[in-house]
């Protein structure tokens, strides 16, 4: 299965990838619009941490054994069988944190969702049709410090 994969020596800490992240995963799926008007407002799945001389982006690995499904108390987190591609259910989440302890990349967050605590992190873009084949963080990356390559598992 394909995954992302940042390259902390060319990160340059602009934090692109969360700005685009963000507009994908929004309503209208337009920048401004998703930063100034939308409520709730939309959440990244991808954060970048550290400065401009250290920095990485954050993300799920959609591991080959990930622990966040495994420890899930609601079965929220689930793994598909055929493409890899480990996901978040919202109506099942029950925001327990569990998967945040669990995943070793620390790409699961909790944010408030309609009131209440639930996890999100990283589904490739997953529902979007007509992606050209990489998730927007991949396609607005201006240093190609995030990549899109076919892996056997973490």
């Amino acid at each position: 299965m394909k995954r992302i994969y940042a390259l902390e020596e060319w990160c340059i800490d602009c934090r692109r990838c969360e700005v685009a992240c963000k507009t994908f995963h929004s309503q209208t799926r337009d920048t401004v619009k998703a930063y100034k008007l939308e409520s709730p407002e939309p959440q990244s799945r991808i954060r970048v941490e550290g400065n401009k001389f250290l920095s990485i982006a954050i993300n799920c690995r959609h591991c080959a054994d990930p622990k966040c499904v495994e420890g899930c108390i609601s079965g929220a987190m689930t793994k598909d069988p055929v493409t890899g591609v480990v996901s978040v259910d919202q109506t099942k989440c029950v925001g327990c944190r569990t998967c945040v302890s669990l995943c070793p990349f620390g790409a699961v967050q909790v944010v408030s969702i309609d009131g209440r605590d639930k996890a999100i992190k990283c589904d490739l873009c997953a529902e979007a049709p007509g992606i050209p084949g990489r998730p927007s963080c991949v396609e607005t990356c201006p240093n190609r410090a995030l990549i899109y390559v076919e892996s056997e598992g973490e």
